[in-house]
Formats: structure tokens, C-alpha cells, sequence
């Protein structure tokens, strides 16, 4: 029988789990300090026939990783295997006093986005929230290892997958990570990256309050559509009406991520269509030059074409931000995430 992760649990759940089993109300927060924590504590203040329940009714594993693979620049990419053999990569990523955890959503993606890497190796399943709080939970006791003195990091959902495409997972793991009782990640500290998938935007009304950015890469719909084949199905006006509506906490922004590709999206009269975009809206416009892969057919501009473009975009009163490159030597960068093998019951693929 496969057992709900115990990572998927809210503290209201866990409440009421350890009030059925006639368990004292005392020993909630030791048993969730254990959980989320040092699990030693459990020898002090868990029975062992207590443990033997929780742990007959519940799967307290986290995922394996693999293999890790360290860039020159101190980012880290982890391959973790998933209890059915599966793997994700999941990313950890230095700035400047803090790490930040790239979570990946789901096994592959089912976007095609003609810019990412992880598109090609097609969709394979959703995760479970308790698998996406587990790849935080394990990259976290990783760092902690090495650097005991670091500070609780940051997490973007912009690893393999489209998190709304799993919404229902995503924001049930959400809930859990921003739960101060149990990730304890500030609702500021989580970005959450999106090409625009219209069902899953529906459903945002009941997710934590977290920073949301949309993959917006063109503000016009033909080359918008070459880059996010899904922008046929969701065009780009549509997708705004359902960002316009988002409740914004005091100075909370939405970040449009886009894609600086050579030759395609940075000419004068992109500049002026998304001034018209989003000179009016709460907006932060993230500029990321492309990060090649095996096989694209996209380029990177230059640093001189990068800064030019930037230039015209703030003379036009627009927030803009350039994303510093992390990770690109082991693929580890913005859309360069993909699975080469996956776990088969006979061995290996690929």
C-alpha cells in the first residue's frame, strides 16, 4: 500500500491525526520540531508506540538524491529519485547572503515551450506535494550540512514542469511551506513562475499570498506563440486579465519574466509594445538572456545588445531587472533543466 507522505500534512491535519490517537496536545510541537527539524528530539519526547503508528499510517521519506554536480559559481543541481523511481532535478542556487531552491513541479513538462530544455523530454507525471516539499526539505539539510550558519532559503517553482498545470498539488505544498509551524518560508521568499496556464490561474484565489511571475518572453501573440505553443490555447490578454485580478500585498509586484534572444525579441518596437503593456500595471520586468542547450536553435545576445535594451526599456519608466546567470556550465541555468535518464524497472533509460 503507497502512504501518503507526511510532508503533505498541514499542522491542523497533524492536530487532529495525533488527537486520534489519544496523544496529549503537549506533544504536537516536539513532534513537528522533529519532523521539520533534528528527529533526535523524538527520542525525548515520542513514545516509540506512537512513532510505530505515525509511521505505519504515513511516509516519512524524503527523496534520494542521486548525484549532485557543483558550477563554478557555487550552484548546485541535485538529480532526486521519487519513491516510484522517478527523478527531478532541483537546484540550489547562491546570491549574496542567502540560497534560493529551484523546485521542479513535475516529472518533464508538457508545455513545449520552444526555449527550455525540459520540454523535449516530454511529460511524465505530476508530483505529489509532499515530493515537492521534500526536494526543498532535502536540498535545506544538504546546505545545513555544509554551511550550519545559512539562512532559510528562498524557493522559486521554476524548475521542470508548469506548476499550474499541477495546481492542486503545488498549492497544497505551498500551504505547508509557508506554514510558519512547518517550512516557515515567508510568503515573500516563494516566486512562483508560470507560461500562463488559464486553469491553473483560476485556482491561484486560494493559494498562499506568494510573488507570482508569468513567462511573458514577447508582448506580441504570433512570436509569443512560437516561443509558448500554449499561448494559442491562452492568449496573452487573457492571461492578463486573470494577473490584473490578483489580490497584491503592499508592494508586491508581478514579475514578467523575459527571454532575451538574439535577432527575435529585442528590436525598438518591442520596446514600446511592452511599455504599453506594462507601463500601467504593478510590474517588474525580469530580463533573462537565453541560456542555450543541446540542439537549440536560439541565441544569446551579446552583453552590449543586453544593456542597450535595458537602457531603452528604463527610459520608458519601466522597472527592469537583469537575472544574473547561475548554473549554465552544468545546465543548471533558466531552461536548461532536463532528465537524461530515468529510473525503468529493468535499469536505466538513456
Amino acid at each position: 500500500m503507497h502512504l501518503t507522505s507526511a510532508f503533505s500534512l498541514t499542522f491542523i491535519q497533524w492536530k487532529d491525526a495525533l488527537e486520534s490517537f489519544k496523544e496529549s496536545s503537549h506533544l504536537l510541537p516536539f513532534f513537528i520540531e522533529g519532523l521539520y527539524g533534528d528527529r533526535s528530539i523524538w527520542k525525548k519526547h515520542v513514545s516509540p508506540k506512537t512513532l510505530q503508528r505515525l509511521f505505519s499510517n504515513w511516509d516519512f521519506s524524503l527523496p534520494d538524491i542521486t548525484t549532485f554536480k557543483e558550477a563554478e559559481d557555487g550552484t548546485v543541481k541535485f538529480l532526486m529519485k521519487l519513491p516510484d523511481g522517478m527523478e527531478v532535478e532541483t537546484v540550489l542556487i547562491p546570491f549574496y547572503k542567502r540560497f534560493t531552491i529551484c523546485l521542479s513541479t513535475q516529472v518533464g513538462c508538457g508545455m513545449n515551450c520552444s526555449f527550455c530544455f525540459t520540454g523535449t523530454q516530454g511529460f511524465k507525471r505530476n508530483l505529489k506535494a509532499g515530493e515537492i516539499v521534500g526536494q526543498y526539505l532535502k536540498a535545506r539539510e544538504w546546505l545545513l550540512e555544509r554551511y550550519p550558519s545559512s539562512l532559510r532559503p528562498s524557493i522559486v517553482l521554476m524548475g521542470q514542469g508548469e506548476p499550474l498545470h499541477n495546481a492542486d498539488e503545488v498549492g497544497k505544498a505551498l500551504k505547508v511551506l509557508t506554514d510558519s509551524k512547518l517550512g516557515g518560508v515567508g510568503h515573500r521568499q516563494i516566486t512562483l513562475s508560470t507560461v500562463g496556464f488559464v486553469p491553473g490561474l483560476q485556482k491561484l484565489s486560494s493559494f498562499p499570498k506568494v510573488n507570482i511571475a508569468l513567462s511573458l518572453h514577447s508582448p506580441f501573440q504570433e512570436e509569443r506563440s512560437l516561443l509558448i505553443p500554449v499561448n494559442d490555447k491562452y492568449p496573452l490578454q487573457e492571461v492578463m486579465t486573470y494577473l490584473d485580478a490578483l489580490p497584491l500585498l503592499p508592494r508586491q509586484y508581478v514579475t514578467y519574466e523575459y527571454l532575451l534572444i538574439k535577432n527575435f525579441n529585442m528590436s525598438d518596437q518591442h520596446v514600446e509594445a511592452l511599455s504599453d503593456l506594462l507601463g500601467n500595471r504593478r510590474a517588474i520586468l525580469n530580463l533573462i538572456p537565453f541560456n542555450p542547450f543541446p540542439d537549440t536553435l536560439w541565441e544569446r545576445p551579446s552583453e552590449s545588445q543586453i544593456n542597450t535594451f535595458k537602457e531603452k526599456l528604463v527610459q520608458k519608466k519601466l522597472r527592469v531587472m537583469v537575472r544574473t546567470t547561475k548554473g549554465s556550465d552544468i545546465l543548471a541555468a533558466c531552461g536548461q533543466l532536463k532528465i537524461n535518464r530515468l529510473s525503468v524497472k529493468n535499469g536505466r533509460n538513456g
